[in-house]
């Protein structure tokens, strides 16, 4: 519909509620719901003799009393047009809680003569984080409870928390705005009490000495990138702490960490494509970093140490990455050895060292498969994995000295499991699988195979549906996630929430579109830079397939996706908008060209390395003509959904907001679009496992709404 006939149609019925209120009739619940509209102010920008105009850049300004009007007239909108779905809402709220384990307790670690583990109670958004001594039997102490520390506050978010050696003090991390600018806070178990130790404007992440007296921390710069490590002393002022290191390059961010055989601490200094670490003695507080190997361009490694040695995964010159070692404390290059060479059909992700075994994490056709490497002969095994597509997270705390390595197991089909390997006798455990009320696998169908994108390549997807219903017709409704960027891996996994859908026969599809890593550095290389729409044209490849096999058709196809998965969103929907019948795109970063040429924006420098420096023209017309928001035209759009976090510190509450705002007003054809911006929250959204579902519980009622589906 043009704006031309929308303007008719509003004033017609202004007209006949004017009438109808003369007559004497209340109509009142009848009143049409008449979407806010962003003022255009226009401004102008050049570059490369390129003139643009962006007319919504006002709204960048959260400070502007109208900025935030305006976004509450959104939310307001929002709410309205879903009110109809109310009912549907708490319906679907109500089944994923019917589903949920309220009062549950989760697998315990043993460290030392402590058993530690984390536990929620029924009513209670967070978790409660305890411990005993000696054995399970043991009284239970509460070392941090998140419900208590949430009080007063819309969100919360736990960054890290760490024992010290000794086990007398908890250092920890508070995040309550969704900034992602944390503070340290240190307990006395022993008094149960906290510290005065106070620590401002923190990564999530810190790490402690082994005098249980020294904590190391990284402080952010006004970009929100930790650049700066300090040493902290307990009993002692956050002023008078030591800078041991700062970080001046804006592409580079400081990460800590401990190996795994706790006698040293990591300074990992990282950008998108290279890195480089120093390590310090945990048992010399008063020790200094030592480099092991200075940064390289397109050169990462990481390191894990054993005993007397310590094993190296670096892509120098092996894209799909290789292992070597040294004895400690050999940084000389020259003393570096092969140990596991690259390989080009497998991907090494990741290194786990034990006293006795070396894990490795590596990627096959485009799943995660676990090495274990170990024994006489340093012989090598694979744990075998009961389903064809999965999602594994290894348990980076598990004990160095144990035989026994523990990873969270899921997938589509399989709720999230806890397994312990025992890596001596080659024994797989199921040490606890997360229970929910009324789910039957054998009810369900996953499926696994390769779509040809348009250039050939061969895209892996996975596919999950009920059985009972479901023909090859395109009459079923399906949901299609994508991601596709940085590297990242899409594993297929489970969701209690998903079932709501799968449960009304929807097909859930999730492909490993080139971007990620699933198929080897070169997949992450075709999908990035200059190569990025080929992640945009695999994701088109896929939903084609879906509607020709006839999984699911053009009018029941909806696609979702978050923050560079809402790029993706953005740019097919340019692309093709008459393929999907809905849109939910998740904190998008569609405003893609103006954010990269903003080097004061959290991100954007160390960024340039996965989208390009808009500042060469050469990347300047490829993001160009891509980015969401630069490419919004006057056509027919599909049903849209956008959410945002105010205080987002990774995608700018402006940029969806902006997008809508553009969309609203070219749009030609009278679809749904929504925006909804989180007032109190970042990037991830809601905190609090019940406000995660009813946000769920919003955002399928809208897809339920679109299909028409009760």
């Amino acid at each position: 519909m043009s704006n031309k006939n929308t303007i008719i149609r509003l004033l017609g019925l202004v007209i006949l509620n004017g009438l109808l209120f003369l007559t004497g009739c209340n109509c009142s619940s009848r009143d049409p719901i008449v979407p806010p509209v962003a003022r255009k102010i226009p401004r102008a920008d050049t570059l490369f003799g390129d003139i643009r105009i962006d007319n919504y850049s006002w709204l960048r300004d959260k400070t502007n009393p109208e900025v935030i009007d305006y976004i509450k007239a959104e939310n307001d909108y929002t709410e309205k047009m879903m009110a109809s779905t109310r009912t549907l809402q708490e319906k679907l709220y109500k089944e994923m809680l019917g589903r949920l384990k309220e009062t549950d307790t989760m697998a315990f670690v043993k460290i030392d003569d402590y058993y530690y583990y984390s536990r929620t109670v029924k009513g209670q958004q967070y978790s409660i984080h305890c411990r005993k001594k000696g054995s399970l039997d043991a009284p239970e102490q509460i070392l941090i409870d998140l419900n208590t520390l949430a009080q007063g506050h819309e969100y919360l978010d736990l960054g890290a928390d760490k024992i010290s050696p000794d086990h007398r003090y908890l250092a920890y991390t508070i995040d309550t705005s969704g900034s992602e600018d944390y503070s340290v806070y240190v307990k006395d178990l022993d008094s149960d009490k906290l510290l005065d130790d106070r620590i401002a404007h923190a990564n999530a992440n810190v790490e402690w000495a082994n005098d249980n007296q020294t904590l190391y921390y990284a402080t952010l710069d006004e970009t929100m990138r930790p650049y700066r490590l300090y040493r902290h002393l307990l009993g002692s002022d956050q002023r008078n702490d030591t800078l041991l290191y700062e970080e001046k390059d804006l592409a580079y961010y400081l990460n800590l960490s401990k190996a795994r055989n706790k006698r040293h601490i990591l300074m990992n200094l990282e950008s998108n494509s290279s890195n480089e670490i120093w390590s310090l003695e945990a048992d010399r507080a008063d020790a200094q970093f030592v480099l092991l190997k200075p940064r390289k361009s397109q050169v990462k490694y990481y390191i894990d140490y054993q005993d007397d040695r310590f094993f190296i995964l670096t892509n120098d010159g092996a894209p799909n990455y290789k292992i070597l070692w040294a004895f400690v404390p050999f940084t000389d290059t020259g003393y570096w050895s092969e140990f596991i060479r690259e390989r080009d059909s497998c991907f090494i992700e990741g290194i786990y060292a034990f006293r006795n075994y070396l894990v490795v994490t590596e990627r096959y056709l485009g799943l995660l498969r676990i090495r274990v490497i170990g024994g006489p002969a340093y012989a090598s095994q694979y744990v075998i994995l009961p389903d064809p597509a999965y999602h594994i997270v290894p348990f980076a705390g598990s004990n160095y000295d144990s035989s026994i390595f523990r990873f969270e197991y899921s997938s589509p089909l399989t709720p999230k499991s806890v397994y312990d390997y025992n890596m001596e006798k080659n024994t797989l455990t199921l040490v606890k699988q997360n229970e929910v009320k009324g789910f039957d696998l054998k009810k369900f169908q996953m499926e696994r195979f390769f779509v040809k994108s348009g250039d050939g390549a061969m895209i892996p997807i996975t596919i999950v549906y009920k059985k009972a219903g479901f023909h090859k017709n395109g009459n079923n409704p399906a949901l299609l996630e994508g991601y596709g960027a940085y590297g990242l891996p899409t594993d297929a996994e489970f969701s209690t929430m998903r079932l709501s859908l799968l449960n009304r026969g929807f097909v859930y599809a999730v492909p490993q579109i080139r971007g990620g890593n699933e198929m080897g550095r070169e997949w992450y290389d075709q999908g990035h830079l200059l190569n990025k729409k080929n992640t945009f044209k695999d994701f088109v490849a896929v939903a084609e397939y879906l509607v020709n096999r006839q999984y699911t058709s053009r009018e029941n196809l909806i696609i979702t996706g978050a923050s560079a998965g809402g790029l993706l969103m953005g740019a097919v929907t340019n692309m093709q908008p008459d393929l999907f019948k809905a849109v939910v795109a998740e904190v998008p970063f569609v405003d893609v060209l103006n954010t990269m040429l903003d080097p004061s924006l959290p991100l954007t420098v160390t960024e340039y390395e996965e989208w390009g420096n808009p500042h060469d023209s050469i990347y300047y017309e490829y993001i160009k003509s891509y980015s969401p928001y630069d490419n919004v035209e006057a056509r027919a759009y599909p049903n849209l959904l956008i959410t945002g976090g105010l205080n987002d510190p990774r995608v700018g509450y402006w940029e969806p907001t902006k997008w809508a705002a553009k969309l609203r007003a070219l749009k030609t054809y009278d679809n749904t679009l929504l925006l909804k911006i989180n007032m109190g929250e970042g990037h991830f959204g809601v905190s609090g496992r019940y406000a995660e579902m009813r946000d769920m519980a919003f955002e399928y009622a809208f897809m339920l709404d679109v299909l028409k589906m009760k």
